[in-house]
């Protein structure tokens, strides 16, 4: 018989393994974003991050539900076969990745929301300073976090995927 008891032991049993303990921790946006980077940086760091926008399964994992269905809206508007609004990988914020390192800065934090800067550094180390620095917005969503825009500059022209996503449905 399942007492309220052992019903407490058992919760408390759950709550403080490992896995439990990790699942909790692992749904940070410094967590997310350092093992996005982590990835796109393994070999070379020429793989990119693609993996993150790549279909709908991963556009739901990592992005907030207002921002897939803004890419699913601009992807729909744009011509059958012409390239989409982002046409290169915003998140190594390159058309050939090159990411070697990086580091993770929390800009702000809040209950839910948060801002989030991530500094890449190349092999080749081609890039202008300021277009070393991709910016997130993320924002909290059933009890996790997901990324609501990328920002960052290219040539010292600012961009946004959210922008950049709204503006192509006004064409």
């Amino acid at each position: 018989m399942l007492t309220r008891r052992s019903l407490i032991a058992a919760s408390l049993f759950v709550a403080t393994t490992p896995a439990f303990a990790q699942a909790l921790a692992g749904n940070d946006p410094i967590t997310i974003l350092t093992a996005i980077y982590t990835r796109a940086a393994k070999g070379k760091g020429d793989g990119g991050a693609a993996f993150v926008t790549e279909n709908k399964a991963a556009k739901a994992k990592y992005l907030s539900r207002a921002l897939v269905a803004l890419w699913a809206r601009a992807d729909a508007h744009t011509p059958k076969g012409d390239v989409g609004p982002i046409d290169f990988d915003p998140v190594t914020n390159a058309q050939e990745p090159d990411v070697k390192s990086f580091k993770v800065d929390a800009e702000t934090m809040e209950a839910d929301k948060a801002t989030l800067a991530v500094t890449i550094t190349g092999h080749r180390n081609e890039r202008k300073p300021a277009d070393q620095i991709v910016h997130y917005d993320f924002v909290r969503e059933a009890g996790g976090w997901k990324i609501d825009d990328i920002k960052g500059s290219s040539d010292g022209e600012a961009w946004s995927v959210r922008k950049m996503l709204t503006d192509s449905l006004k064409s």
